[in-house]
This record gives structure tokens, sequence and C-alpha cells, in this order.
């Protein structure tokens, strides 16, 4: 387990990348901040009151770390009238557009926006609702998606014969309750972006699951897995996927050969689309609890520039990781 996360921090310090944290006063945020900096993992900016931030730091350890006010920012005035040119055909008034423009996450993803910085990391005092929609608001999705969705990157013990040696991608896990087949491709999509950014593997072959294997049952809730396969088919994308199997079709070949003989993926799988919410946050947790993997994320993906979610109960192992992966993914967005 320890190996993935060693290798995307390691990956992390070739880049170099401006993370932006716009929690700057938590003291969970300044301890990561402080290591960040000191093991260069990426250059950091804090948003909050210096004194405050200051305070709460070990000695020096912040040298080297940006600190910004938005409230007292320069640039505040540029970032309202950018975020007022972006809203305003929703309604959004200047003063409005201000006073938003100095909240931390708006100011954030305005920074993003605006190329002064490379990704955002929050939510240990947020919520998801409040770092996402600045992001959905601001930063947009990348092009020919038209969904943001999550994933987990889920490490099984060592010795785990099943997925890329242990490792699989969860996806949606955190994001969207229940998808269409429109949604469950966008989400497979960018699901294999992150399996080859973040996960390091090499092949990605996707297992669009449901409680039913070709066609085994009949139910509205395995036609849309059924329609989002055949959509699938005519995308010419460039991976491995195969639908609608089962969890162990997908990932034990013995079971494969029983149920999915002549399939690509079946028996291989490593990316593992959920047909909703509810299977695919019960299915992580079940695999953290019973099967002692490490859950990684949740992941956001499908933005046009990284914006990532931290958990209200992360730690600072948690915090750094994130930052990690935010970095992966901003050099992938370039």
């Amino acid at each position: 387990m320890a190996k993935l996360i060693d290798s995307i921090i390691e990956r992390a310090k070739t880049y170099y990348k401006h993370i932006v944290l716009p929690e700057g006063e938590e003291t969970r945020i300044i301890r990561a901040a402080e290591i960040i900096n000191s093991h260069k993992i990426a250059k950091v900016t804090l948003l909050g009151d210096k004194n405050i931030i200051l305070k709460k730091s070990e000695d020096n350890l912040l040298d080297g770390v940006e600190i910004i006010s938005p409230e007292t920012s320069h640039k505040l005035k540029k970032y309202a009238n950018l975020l007022y040119d972006l809203r305003k055909d929703k309604g959004l008034t200047l003063d409005a557009a201000y006073d938003l423009a100095k909240t931390p996450m708006y100011f954030a993803c305005l920074m993003l926006k605006n190329n002064d910085a490379d990704g955002v990391v929050a939510g240990s005092t947020h919520s998801t609702s409040d770092v996402l929609r600045p992001a959905f608001q601001i930063i947009k999705t990348k092009p020919g998606i038209i969904n943001i969705s999550s994933c987990f990157v889920m490490v099984f013990p060592e010795g785990t014969i099943y997925g890329d040696n242990g490792t699989f991608v969860f996806a949606d896990c955190a994001v969207i309750p229940n998808p269409d087949s429109n949604q469950l491709v966008d989400i497979a999509v960018a699901s294999v972006e992150s399996a080859r950014v973040i996960a390091d593997i090499k092949e990605p072959k996707v297992a669009m699951l449901s409680f039913s294997t070709k066609g085994s049952a009949k139910h509205d809730n395995a036609k849309k897995v059924q329609l989002a396969t055949r959509i699938l088919e005519e995308s010419n994308v460039d991976f491995d996927f195969d639908g609608e199997l089962q969890l162990d079709a997908a990932i034990v070949p013995e079971v494969a050969a029983l149920k999915a003989p002549n399939s690509k993926v079946a028996g291989k799988a490593n990316v593992l689309i959920f047909p909703d919410l509810q299977a695919g946050n019960i299915g992580y947790k079940i695999a953290e609890r019973f099967g002692n993997a490490k859950a990684f994320g949740p992941i956001c993906q499908g933005l046009a520039l990284p914006i990532n979610d931290l958990s209200r109960g992360c730690d600072v192992t948690d915090i750094i990781s994130v930052v990690a992966i935010t970095a992966l993914q901003a050099e992938n967005s370039k």
C-alpha cells in the first residue's frame, strides 16, 4: 500500500506544482503544508489570516509558503471581475461577485482559473457541496466530458491476486447519486484517466458492474448498464471494457470463464464502474473494512483543472496524499 502513495509523492516532486489550500487557518492543513513545503512535494499557498497561520505553525517550517488573505489581496478586484464575467448570464451582480471572490473557496478556484495556481485541495472544514459548487461554476468540465464524478484508488494488501496487482479504481462513490447511461460512460472514461495518471495502471480494464451478467437478469437497472456499454462500444475509446458484469465475473477468472468466456475484461478488471452511488459507496467501504484495502479519495475527475475534496475527518497524511494526487492531475491537464 505504501508503495503506491510513495510513488505518487515522488512523481509529484518532479512536477512541483502550485497547490492552493483554502482552509489555511486549520491546524491539520498547516501541519500538512509544513511537510509538503519542507519535502518539496509542491509549492503551497495557504489562504487565511497570516498572523493566525504563523502562530499555529512550527518555527520556520512555512518559510517559502505563500499566505494570502483574500479580502486584502491586490488581485481581489481582478478575480471579482473574472467571476462576474463567468456568471453574469446566470444573474450574478458585480457586488455579489466581490462578496463571493472574498471567500476562500471561490478565491482559490479563481486563482486556478486565472492560471495563478495548478490545483486546489479543500474539504477539511468545508462540505463537499461547498467545495464543488465553485468548481462547477468556475472551472467546469474537460472537453468531451459533461459530468463531474469521483473515484477511489483502492490498494489491497500485498499478495492480492485481483485487479492490477491488488490495485483498483472504484467509481463513482461520492458525487452522482443515480447516474443514467450517458453519465456512466463519462464516469468510465474519467476513471480510466485516473487509473493511468494516479494509480499507474498501464492497461485499464473497465467492468460496468450490475447484479446481472450478460442479461442473466431482466430489470431496468441492468438495462441501464447494458445501454452504457453499448454507448462505449460506439465511442471509439482506447481501453478494454465490458458489461454488464457481476463483481465476481469481473474479477475472478474461474467465474468469468463460466459467465463471460469471450470477454477481454471479465476476470481481469481493474476499474470497477458501479451502477449507482449507493453501490459504489457501500462497495468501497466493504473493501476497506472487510478486505483491509486502503482507499485514496474521493478523487474528483472530469474537471478541466484539478480540485479535490478532502474528508472532514482527514488527517495530515491524507492531506499530503491528496495534494500529491492533485499535482499529478495538474500535470496531466496541461
